[in-house]
């Protein structure tokens, strides 16, 4: 339990929540499937091979060449869609279908850095649409989040503007701690992937949450708190007494400027380059 709360006079701090499986206990981005299939957006094919894939990552999580096939397959699936509509569809069943599966743990750990003082911030590699109205419902103050590039008709190309993943996630903190004066140092973080290591070692408590195999043995040797989350509820059936204080508006993850996208996309680029040279 957390139990300090932030003295006025101190340095602004912030906790930092990866989100699939971490704060929900699915991929943000393959729950919608379903969604996106009943709004003509993507075939029965491809709602079997998301399923394929949400079960795969739930068995046994998603490491750096399953991240990479992930990300290439959904930008390309994603191509010509049109991003008022996804944002519709998004809208229309967040809470059917997120709702359920967050991680009563982490709604408490959400509410604990609140009341202490702290910022909330959802770290996601799914994309703006989808992570945003889920920061929302659930009180989170900003949102770093993957970004696809819109063409002048409204609709995404398939190409990516900003990748919120690995070392990305961690230059995006320290561009947001610098804009919002944050001390990294007294700083939380949490996430259940070892490709999220980045993250976590840039904050003074960095916490590893049902991880990966790779991200236990890190976390042994770094001597980082395992902690378990393992009960999805809703959040209107949780406690009476508990509610998602009001926060301010959501920010999302274009305010941290460009240096971040800069990074992330330097970053990407790279390591497309090296796939290509070992190929």
């Amino acid at each position: 339990m957390l139990t300090f709360v932030e003295n006025c006079f101190s340095p602004r701090t912030a906790a930092f929540f990866d989100l699939d499986k971490t704060v929900i206990a699915k991929s943000s981005t393959l729950t919608f499937s379903k969604s996106f299939y009943q709004g003509g957006l993507i075939n029965r094919r491809a709602v079997l091979r998301t399923a394929y894939t949400q079960f795969v990552f739930l068995a046994g999580g998603a490491d750096h060449d399953q991240m990479e096939r992930m990300r290439e397959y959904l930008s390309a699936l994603c191509k010509g869609w049109n991003v008022q509509q996804v944002k519709d569809l998004v809208a229309e069943t967040l809470h059917d279908l997120i709702d359920p599966i967050i991680y009563d743990e982490a709604a408490t750990l959400i509410e604990e850095h609140h009341t202490a003082g702290r910022d909330v911030v959802i770290v996601s590699t799914s994309g703006a649409e989808v992570v945003e109205p889920i920061g929302e419902l659930l009180g989170a103050d900003r949102v770093v989040a993957t970004r696809m590039v819109v063409g002048e008709d409204g609709c995404f190309t398939g190409e990516v503007e900003y990748y919120a993943y690995g070392p990305t996630k961690a230059e995006a903190i320290k561009a947001l701690a610098e804009s919002e004066g944050y001390d990294l140092s007294r700083c939380y973080a949490y996430s259940d992937s070892a490709t999220d290591v980045p993250m976590l070692e840039s904050v003074g408590h960095p916490h590893a949450v049902n991880p990966d195999r790779a991200l236990r043995r890190e976390a042994i040797l770094r001597e980082w708190p395992i902690l378990v989350f393992d009960r999805p509820v809703r959040l209107k059936q949780r406690l009476p007494s508990f509610s998602m204080p009001p926060r301010p508006a959501l920010v999302a993850a274009a305010a941290l400027g460009a240096a971040a996208a800069t990074a992330g996309l330097v970053w990407y680029a790279n390591r497309r380059r090296a796939a290509a040279v070992a190929t």
